[in-house]
């Protein structure tokens, strides 16, 4: 298709009718985005002004539509270098004010473009401020969003939304896990080796080990604890991920087999959740999550607050105000979030072993946190010595 003809496609889409239907009868409208259609998945809003390219394609938000708070999105258009994952994982998409023409030396398409192409219906023109005022207050919920011949009346279309899926009880990590185990060599010399259990993994974690001489092989979500030592790792790591962490036994299973052998440990997001449990803690689903790239976090083993990435609807229920006694020793709360005191790390006292909430590469920014790959790094060095 031509530059022409890919412009006129997109016009004709764009000047569909949409329609933004929330399970509790709020009704936005505006006009097609991506692709014309009909979607459904979990309505959550990211504060993200920029990264729109590694939000989309991070496993995390599998069956998620994203609400941008940000008004102008897609004026760098889509390059082939910033994905986080061979695809799209979002359900759906909504922006207020779309780039008409997107600029940007490395871009390739326009964000339109990508999103129509993988199949990604999305809305614009519709006022996203006040749509995230109203997640803010109700929470997250269940949404579906209707463009061209999929718009009915409003009561069928909620009709429709209200007996989609809930994200609480939702198993997802093996639906956007890989299939077959692969490696990612070390950058120069090879120093580590680390089995990375892939939950949702993003593209730039095993690269951020790599970088510091990790040899990482990242296995399915379905990996067995043998599958895990069969690598002879130096250290186990567990990703980030989509769904409700109650779901998630069988991680948690393998956590605590790691555990039990004493092997270094580390943790993201969803992996944070998992060591929460495998520890004997709860977790909870938060009203509205966090999910951006400005959130504000206390390291309390040091005092540093820093600004970090989140994607997660789900927290782990620590004490923050105590050591706990568990199953593998003594366990603290590492890290809080500064604007509502939700848990945001764990790490334990007599093993090695700890996890953070939020997402230490950072491919977008910011990269306050990349420290913790360093305390990683530490953890092997001192169990190799």
């Amino acid at each position: 298709m031509t530059t022409s003809s890919q412009g006129t496609a997109s016009r004709r889409r764009q000047a569909a009718p949409a329609v933004l239907v929330l399970e509790d009868g709020r009704v936005f409208r505006g006009r097609a985005y991506g692709a014309v259609g009909e979607t459904f998945g979990e309505a959550v809003f990211s504060t993200g002004m920029t990264g729109y390219q590694e939000t989309l394609t991070d496993p995390s938000y599998h069956r998620q539509v994203v609400v941008m708070t940000a008004p102008h999105v897609g004026n760098t258009g889509v390059n082939d270098e910033d994905p986080e994952s061979q695809r799209i994982w979002v359900a759906g998409y909504v922006v207020r004010d779309p780039a008409r023409v997107p600029s940007n030396w490395r871009s390739r398409r326009s964000l339109d473009e990508e999103l129509a192409a993988q199949g990604v219906v999305g809305i614009s023109g519709l006022d996203t401020r006040a749509l995230t005022r109203h997640l803010r207050e109700r929470g997250a919920m269940r949404v579906g969003i209707f463009s061209g011949d999929a718009v009915r009346d409003d009561a069928a279309l909620l009709a429709r939304v209200q007996e989609s899926p809930q994200m609480v009880g939702a198993d997802l990590s093996a639906e956007v896990a890989t299939g077959e185990a692969y490696v990612v060599p070390a950058i120069g010399e090879k120093k580590f080796t680390v089995a990375a259990v892939d939950l949702g993994i993003k593209g730039m974690t095993p690269h951020r080990m790599a970088e510091r001489g990790a040899e990482v092989h990242v296995l399915p979500a379905t990996a067995a604890l043998e599958d895990v030592y069969a690598v002879q790792p130096d250290g186990v790591f567990f990703s980030n991920g989509p769904g409700d962490p109650a779901t998630a036994d069988h991680a948690v299973s393998l956590m605590r087999g790691v555990l039990e052998r004493g092997t270094p440990l580390f943790g993201i997001c969803f992996g944070n959740q998992i060591l929460g449990r495998a520890l004997g803690f709860g977790t909870y689903k938060l009203k509205y999550g966090h999910r951006g790239i400005n959130q504000p976090v206390q390291d309390r083993t040091t005092g540093k607050v820093e600004v970090t990435a989140h994607n997660h609807g789900f927290a782990v229920d620590a004490p923050a105000d105590r050591v706990s006694d568990t199953p593998y020793g003594r366990a603290e709360v590492s890290h809080v979030c500064l604007n509502d005191d939700v848990v945001e790390g764990l790490r334990l006292l007599d093993r090695p072993a700890f996890s953070v909430q939020y997402h230490p590469e950072a491919a977008a920014g910011p990269h306050d946190a990349a420290y913790l790959f360093d305390r990683f790094v530490s953890l092997m060095e001192g169990q190799r010595a």
